[in-house]
């Protein structure tokens, strides 16, 4: 579906409803995040915003402001960042409700990423006689909502690759140079704060066993913004040897998941459980290894549609190689840690994975760079 032609103030009352769309981050999972503006001869009648704990949709949040001002929505441009929708969910259609609305023009950014319903919330719209205007900033918005559409397109969480890397390409110095039980900071604390907000907006971040070993983390989202449901921290432990002690256990409140394949340990998995961990059984897949895609097939029935993959050199690898890493984020620090300092993945180059990178960003952290860029297209 095209775009059509579009002013200056679509593009203007457009910006105005991706940011209440944004502000939905870690708000709206599992739904879009999603934000309207009800706009009428230059005045804002109404704004909305998806929050999935108040259920109301962002179309219809922006109706009941206007109501609430005594306002008539009656002749306005709705400007909305996803596709209204067409179908009963938790709520009613809300194309439907625009038209009862009486609005006489829909602007929208980007249609529904459900190829089973893409474009019939337009139909509905443009049956009723409302004009309908498509691809205003289409491309802001659907980065907004890359992991909801690659989970409706795919029924998996997508997955984003964060690493922090010397100048050379490392992970972090040999073992033999490190404190057992401490992490080794590589980046500025200005990428760590950038870290903090991609855990933010992530549902959850995950990691191997060999990391827990090694640093002792906590794996927390640490930004103090609100989140309408805690982080899940995820650890893959086949012969689940997480201790007991470790922050992630201690600091267990229905938010840590341990995935494993050692089901005798009975005794451990019901002092972890007694922690506040989910301890799930899983298939091996193969040399001892659990199934990645069981891995994300068991986070989707967690409804987690993000997941931050936090990990060392052996699950970059497995990840990659498999082709499970829809986006990458790397930050390269000045300094270097040499050739034998522990590799970013396993025969996997940095450098090579950002040269297969779509739609690269590259910008200055504090003295580190950030590469941001695709592996997949989340829309199809």
């Amino acid at each position: 579906m095209s775009s059509e032609g579009f002013s200056p103030a679509d593009e203007h009352y457009m910006q105005h409803a991706l940011r209440l769309a944004a502000a939905a981050t870690s708000l709206a999972s599992p739904n879009p995040r999603v934000g309207c503006l009800l706009v009428r001869d230059g005045k804002v009648l109404g704004s909305g915003t998806h929050l999935y704990d108040l259920f109301d949709h962002a179309e219809i949040a922006a109706l009941k402001q206007a109501a609430s001002r005594g306002l008539s929505a009656q002749g306005a441009t709705a400007y909305v960042t996803l596709e209204p929708c067409s179908h009963h969910g938790r709520t009613g259609p809300c194309a439907d409700a625009l038209v009862a609305a009486g609005i006489s023009r829909c602007v929208v950014a980007t249609t529904d990423p459900n190829p089973l319903v893409s474009g019939r919330g337009i139909e509905k719209l443009r049956a009723a006689g409302i004009e309908v205007t498509i691809g205003v900033l289409q491309q802001q918005a659907r980065d907004l909502n890359d992991a909801f559409a690659h989970f409706i397109r795919t029924r998996t969480p997508l997955v984003t690759l964060k690493s922090a890397i010397s100048s050379d390409g490392k992970l972090a110095p040999p073992t033999s140079d490190r404190c057992a039980n401490q992490p080794h900071w590589l980046t500025s604390p200005e990428s760590r704060y950038q870290v903090q907000l991609l855990r933010h907006a992530s549902d959850a971040i995950l990691t191997g066993i060999g990391t827990v070993l090694a640093d002792d983390p906590q794996l927390t989202d640490r930004s103090e913004l609100p989140r309408r449901r805690p982080l899940l921290r995820v650890v893959l432990d086949t012969h689940l040897r997480i201790p007991l002690t470790s922050q992630l256990v201690q600091s267990a409140n229905k938010n840590l998941l341990i995935l494993t394949s050692d089901t005798a340990s009975e005794k451990k998995i019901a002092l972890l459980t007694q922690c506040g961990a989910e301890v799930l059984p899983l298939i091996e897949e193969h040399e001892g290894h659990l199934s990645l895609p069981a891995v994300l097939t068991a986070l989707a029935e967690h409804h987690i549609l993000s997941v931050l993959l936090e990990a060392g050199s052996h699950l970059n690898a497995a990840f990659l190689r498999q082709n499970l890493v829809g986006k990458a984020v790397l930050f390269h620090a000045p300094s270097t840690l040499g050739d034998e300092a522990i590799p970013f993945a396993e025969d996997i180059s940095p450098f090579d994975l950002e040269q297969s990178l779509q739609r690269v960003t590259r910008d200055s952290i504090g003295p580190d760079l950030r590469v941001t860029g695709s592996l997949h297209d989340p829309w199809g």
